[in-house]
């Protein structure tokens, strides 16, 4: 009994600050695009995104140092053997991810790559299961999966129509992202059970921000006008990084890739709610067609991670 109370209690907190990391992603959107319109960053400008993506999380990997240091009472910086595992997390999260996700985006409707981008968890148990092997593939997961990409699937048609169009530097370019995030999903649930999973982000964070950052200039990207409004943006989006994407590879250093990424279908939902809260739109969120969404996901995370008696 004792042993079964435990089990539900890890359950109930990885659920709670995997709700916490989506959360803070979804309320990202809204807060970006915001950020854009007082940078004076252009929708279609793609360097100079690449370039805000690159200052933002630069700023997060030296947040969560930091933040490191002050926990461990001593400076925490990488060694030799930490960047041997933040390397190859780095290319594939931070810059494959984003490099592609900011040129894909600008190339393709909103609705497509949302959907697109809700494939990104169903590829991390994937390759989690099928390739590194890490996990075994169960009826249960397949099914949590598909039940959850139909709530991005649903979320995203509301009120809008879907083409079938497909080219590879819009479309294409999100998928290679999704794979990406995949990817390094696997490498940090991986890696975390070898080195601290708090200073592998930092690192990696860093080193990814400062590599975006120089391509996004090298593409001729800038900040239009840098104001007081404008760094306050760029510092809450730093903080949500730094905080989220650190909870994040704690629960994957401690749990299944497939028991964490299955919670990655809210962060759709919560862009959508929190977009139209901050933004205004309110009736685009709540609707007969985000309760579905909704109930979709909750059941394909409540399959995933129900023990069997």
């Amino acid at each position: 009994m004792a042993q079964k109370q435990n089990k539900l209690t890890q359950t109930g907190i990885v659920a709670l600050l995997a709700c916490v990391c989506c959360i803070l992603w979804g309320s990202a959107i809204p807060v970006i695009k915001t950020g854009y319109h007082l940078l004076q960053v252009d929708s279609s400008d793609t360097a100079s995104q690449i370039v805000f993506a690159g200052i933002r999380f630069t700023l997060a990997g030296i947040l969560v140092l930091i933040f490191a240091s002050i926990k461990e009472k001593k400076l925490m910086l990488p060694d030799r053997e930490l960047f041997k595992y933040a390397v190859p997390v780095c290319l594939a999260q931070t810059v494959g991810q984003y490099f592609f996700f900011y040129i894909g985006v600008a190339h393709t409707s909103g609705v497509k790559g949302g959907i697109i981008t809700g494939l990104g968890n169903f590829i991390a148990i994937l390759l989690s299961c099928l390739v590194f092997r890490n996990e075994r593939m169960t009826s249960r997961k397949i099914a949590g999966c598909i039940l959850g990409f139909a709530g991005v699937v649903v979320i995203n048609l509301m009120g809008n129509s879907l083409d079938m169009g497909f080219q590879l530097i819009g479309e294409g370019f999100i998928l290679i992202a999704q794979l990406s995030y995949g990817i390094s999903t696997v490498l940090i649930n991986l890696f975390s059970k070898k080195v601290s999973p708090v200073v592998l982000s930092g690192t990696q964070f860093t080193m990814g921000g400062i590599v975006l950052t120089l391509i996004g200039l090298g593409m001729g990207g800038r900040l239009g006008n840098v104001t007081a409004g404008g760094l306050a943006i760029i510092f809450y989006l730093a903080l949500v990084s730094a905080v989220a994407y650190t909870l994040w590879s704690i629960l994957l250093a401690w749990n299944d890739v497939s028991k964490v990424a299955i919670f990655g279908f809210v962060n759709p939902l919560c862009s959508v709610i929190l977009s139209a809260l901050i933004l205004g739109e309110v009736k685009q969120a709540f609707n007969v067609g985000s309760l579905v969404a909704l109930v979709l996901v909750c059941a394909g995370i409540y399959i995933v991670n129900r023990r069997k008696n």
